[in-house]
């Protein structure tokens, strides 16, 4: 700080999660805080499309008015929400409380549908609770690690850091189509066809059981539906695995063999299981793989999802979309109960019933459901699947509000009304990371213009409203922790140990669940602790169950038509989402591409007459975009791939999406390329 104001970072050393590194993007955190488009002063869309400033006082007047009429007209459900894992802890629940609670909406959704909704409902059924049970330090510590469908090189190099900090001479196997930076480093990589990965998982399972390379009395004794894995498992011989995901059977042996020779193995899984049409069964696949070998509850162990964004965590526990405030049912009055309790509201003024999921809020747009939409700190417009049809459909709201800190995001230039956000570095509050660690953020820099923080925006909208008696006790960010605490009690997620901001600061974050009563670390080594150390889970009989399901046939195959499978991800470590934030900086930009990419195989491109970096066409069933090719041995033949950052990329895939998480399948659809 320099005269009360941020000027530069500095690394805190020792600290548990980073130990003081970033990546690009994190040495240029402060960078887009003072970029050229920051929304400083509320927008509102007049008749002839022109954008004009307006008062506070007026944007938030136009903002009940309009929603109010809506409900007025239409019903309640005729408004809804769309939410983000990019806010505070505090601010998520407000926001979700406000909605729901306080302006009756009933559907609300949040940006975490795009990234982690498999791993929820895989976790719960597994494990009863949505719980990642791992800490960052197993990373260091397993003798055997396999990522599958994970790049952490590229989408998380702090992450990545740890592992090429292993002393224990470990072997890593990954599990993914293209030769990725991570692949490079892998002792095995198993080339999967695209979505081959179930089949293949439950290839290695068998080879575990038949080879008796498994832990039978953790089986017995902590989990369920072992049987009924047996007999699932049957048909998934080493050639029949071989013949649906193009592994050799050789390399199916060596792997499980190499996980069952392990002595402390870690599994690890990102957006490639995640973005899938059966992403919950393959990372439910991973736990089972876990649970039979024993590899949980210890030191370098577990079935571990990497969170895609900062508060994905605190968005899952308490947004109020997927579940209610704290990991609970909106459908259990005992839980509607205990949160009125808390929070001093009605519990008949809570809903008894969950939301509609992001797909089909959308949907609900387009059948004439939802007339009015509230989209905070996200970016669809780029970001969400078939991006043309999801322009049209916000095209057909009758208002849309985008509350956001720039004025120029594709979602924001549709808005009705735009309202000027502070920014992280602008405001205080939590996040809970991927190891369920809650740490602190602080304001160090000041709002662009008018730009107010979410919390103040939300804070207003409930007086505007009329329901802000029913907020009176969430005086500042501090105060929400403390209902967020209050609501953690008896909760699997139970943080009622940690005393404040102050504290959280001071140990570097602490993991949930930290019940009152715990002992503060006072080591690095207590600081990264780990779930299920005794073998109990969080299901009713205290037991894992083990959950299986046949593989489902790639929605979109490849044909004459359309012969290419394109897959997307992480372009590179200086890239981020939509680039909303990352597009700001100078140095980051000169670190990404200038414009869309398309890998394509050597082979595949000289059969097609495509030089590299000659331009191409791609298209789809969806959209026809023009990128760059970068011919390159990484991305296998008869697959393309382009990075998730480049808005071209949305245009081209398909709205298909996993029927229990709900959860967009990103990763694999049929495209054709020729050249421009």
């Amino acid at each position: 700080m320099k005269n009360g104001v941020a000027v530069n970072l500095t690394p805190r050393h020792r600290n548990p999660v980073n130990d003081g590194a970033a990546c690009p993007k994190g040495w240029e955190a402060l960078e887009p805080l003072d970029a050229h488009d920051r929304a400083v002063v509320p927008l509102v869309r007049r008749h002839d499309g022109r954008r004009e400033p307006l008062a506070w006082d007026a944007a938030l007047m136009l903002l009940v008015e309009r929603f109010k009429s809506i409900g007025a007209k239409h019903g309640s459900e005729s408004i809804a929400f769309l939410g983000t894992g990019q806010l505070p802890t505090e601010e998520l629940a407000l926001f979700g409380s406000l909605c729901k609670f306080g302006m009756g909406m009933l559907h609300g959704d949040g940006n975490t549908r795009q990234c982690m909704a498999t791993s929820v409902v895989a976790y719960r059924e597994s494990f009863g609770f949505d719980a990642p049970p791992y800490a960052y330090q197993d990373l260091e510590e397993s003798d055997v690690l396999v990522f599958i469908g994970a790049n952490p090189a590229i989408a998380h190099p702090i992450l990545w850091q740890r592992v090429l900090h292993n002393p224990h001479a470990s072997k890593i196997v990954v599990i993914d189509p293209r030769r990725t930076e991570t692949a490079m480093y892998a002792a095995k990589h198993l080339a999967v066809r695209p979505k081959g990965d179930l089949a293949l998982l439950y290839g290695i399972a068998r080879i575990l059981i038949a080879e008796v390379r498994v832990d039978r009395e953790f089986i017995t004794v902590h989990t369920t539906g072992f049987e009924e894995l047996l007999a699932h498992l049957e048909p998934f011989t080493p050639d029949a695995v071989a013949e649906q995901t193009g592994i050799p059977p050789e390399d199916l042996l060596a792997t499980a063999r190499l996980i069952g020779e392990g002595r402390r193995v870690s599994f690890w899984w990102t957006m490639g299981v995640n973005q899938s049409h059966q992403g919950v069964r393959t990372a439910q696949a991973i736990i089972n793989l876990a649970l039979i070998t024993g590899n949980i509850g210890r030191p370098g162990t577990g079935a571990n999802s990497i969170t895609g964004q900062c508060n994905a965590m605190g968005s899952r526990l308490f947004a109020n979309t997927t579940n209610l405030l704290g990991g609970r049912k909106f459908e259990d009055p005992v839980h509607r109960r205990e949160v009125g309790d808390v929070l001093d509201i009605d519990p008949g003024l809570l809903p008894s019933q969950g939301s509609w999921a992001y797909d089909q809020i959308l949907e609900g747009v387009l059948r004439g459901k939802i007339k009015g939409l509230w989209i905070v700190a996200t970016n669809p417009a780029h970001s969400w699947i078939n991006q043309n049809q999801v322009r049209d459909i916000l095209s057909r709201l009758d208002f849309l509000v985008v509350q956001d800190m720039y004025h120029t995001t594709e979602t924001a230039q549709a808005a009705d009304l735009l309202l000027p956000a502070a920014a992280w570095g602008e405001k205080e509050g939590t996040f809970i990371n991927s190891e369920r660690r809650i740490s602190t953020i602080m304001r160090v820099h000041r709002p662009a213009g008018q730009a107010l923080s979410d919390f103040a925006i939300f804070k207003a909208v409930a007086e505007a409203w009329g329901c802000g008696d029913m907020f009176q006790r969430w005086t500042s960010p501090a105060a929400a922790f403390g209902l967020l605490r209050e609501l953690s009690a008896g909760r699997p997620c139970d943080f009622t140990g940690v005393e404040g901001y102050a504290m959280l600061d001071e140990l570097g974050g602490v993991q949930w669940p930290f019940p009152a009563g715990t002992r503060h670390p006072s080591t690095r080594a207590e600081n990264q602790r780990r779930l299920f150390t005794d073998g109990k889970f969080f299901t009713p009989d205290g037991r894992a169950k083990l959950v299986v399901d046949a593989p489902r046939p790639l929605p979109e195959p490849t044909n004459n038509d359309y012969p290419f499978a394109l897959l997307t991800g992480r372009g590179g470590a200086a890239e981020w989402h939509t680039n909303t934030r990352t597009g700001k900086s100078a140095v980051l930009r000169s670190l990404a591409p200038e414009r869309a990419l398309i890998e394509i195989h050597p082979d595949d491109a000289a059969a097609l007459g495509v030089a590299p970096s000659t331009e191409v066409i791609v298209r789809s069933r969806r959209g026809e975009i023009r990128a760059k090719a970068h011919v390159t041995r990484t991305v296998p033949r008869g697959c393309v791939a382009m990075a998730m950052h480049a808005v071209e990329t949305n245009v081209l895939t398909d709205a298909v999406f996993d029927p229990h998480s709900r959860q967009p399948a990103y990763k694999a659809c049929a495209v054709t390329v020729h050249p421009g």
